[in-house]
């Protein structure tokens, strides 16, 4: 862990430095005014109330923030020491409570019993080894950053002066400490597990897509291979249950498909880009793999419309992270 720790800090920074693009000296002006307390003793500061603003206020205020479950995940399996420490530069995006019970850690006793092996790689993708204020965020598209768990996040920050990270809206940012800052998110980051194809192969409610990517690939392109490559590609992808009111009542109905009918379908899901849900604006209509479009609307929730569709279908889970691009969840078949 230690290890960890210190030895991908060296190319955190230097990645920072391009990132940013900011000289020396503009950066030790900026943190000319930090807190003596270290990163882990404010986080463990529960007197302390948290300013959310759109235009990424930074402390004061009367908002009910609290990170006891970070703390606790932290303390669980020692990352907390290296955050106590007064020396070092770090940059932790982190989770709010309401971020963790989100995502199924509802007390203590789950983070309690669950494995440093699970926890460690999750907490360890929140943090930079560098110091990253926000105004250091550059305006899209998204930036790929290092982080201690060796993945990527990516980092944004619109011209209203609001700063995401992988898709996910920071909540109250620059949060000084004297090893550090830290900027509170809403929701836990998952590092990648693999690319898209593995991504989806590892989710039950894709085994539909799966086998429809699996059997357009017997056709004229191979589809896996194509999304298994460097990409970036962002996916919208049907659950199992959008197939099955797409007309697919089994996968074996979907084995019995032409792989070359397969194919236009599948790649009307696909964006040769790097889309995550912040840069989904309203009206947006972004262009398909295959050709065509499609059209974003944010106005009753965001949803995505194929030209061939009645209605729009739901983005239900957005920002799934994978090592080739992105993947959002979508409960109807796009249909070009």
């Amino acid at each position: 862990m230690k290890r960890l720790f210190n030895g991908i800090i060296a190319l955190s920074a230097m990645s920072l430095l391009i990132l940013t693009g900011c000289s020396k000296e503009k950066i030790a002006d900026e943190n000319s005014v930090i807190e003596k307390n270290t990163i882990a003793d404010i986080l463990m500061d529960e007197s302390r109330n948290y300013q959310t603003s759109t235009n990424i206020a930074a402390r004061g205020g009367d908002n009910n923030i609290k990170f006891t479950l970070l703390t606790f995940a932290l303390a669980k399996t020692g990352l907390i020491n290296d955050l106590a420490k007064s020396k070092g530069d770090y940059t932790l995006f982190a989770p709010t409570d309401d971020a963790f019970r989100a995502a199924g850690f509802n007390s203590k006793e789950d983070i309690r019993n669950t494995p440093n092996s699970v926890l460690e790689p999750i907490l360890l993708y929140h943090v930079i080894g560098a110091r990253v204020l926000a105004n250091q965020v550059p305006m899209g598209p998204n930036a790929p950053v290092g982080t201690l768990n060796g993945a990527d996040l990516f980092l944004t920050r619109t011209t209203g002066g609001m700063v995401f990270v992988n898709g996910n809206n920071v909540i109250a940012a620059d949060i000084r400490a004297i090893n550090g800052v830290f900027h509170a998110i809403d929701k836990i980051l998952m590092p990648p597990s693999g690319n898209i194809v593995e991504t989806a192969i590892s989710n039950p409610d894709f085994s539909y897509l799966v086998a429809a990517v699996l059997k357009a690939s017997e056709g004229s392109v191979d589809v896996a291979t194509l999304l298994s490559g460097n990409g970036p590609f962002t996916v919208f992808a049907p659950t199992n249950q959008a197939f099955i009111d797409a007309g697919f009542p089994t996968i074996a109905s979907i084995n019995a498909a032409m792989p070359d009918d397969l194919l236009p379908i599948l790649g009307y899901h696909v964006i040769a880009d790097r889309v995550f849900s912040s840069d989904l604006t309203e009206g947006m209509m972004p262009g398909m793999f295959v050709g065509g479009t499609t059209t974003i609307s944010l106005t009753n929730g965001a949803t995505i419309k194929g030209n061939g569709n009645a209605t729009p279908s739901n983005i239900v889970a957005a920002n799934i992270v994978t090592t080739n691009g992105v993947i959002h969840v979508i409960d109807q078949v796009l249909l070009p």
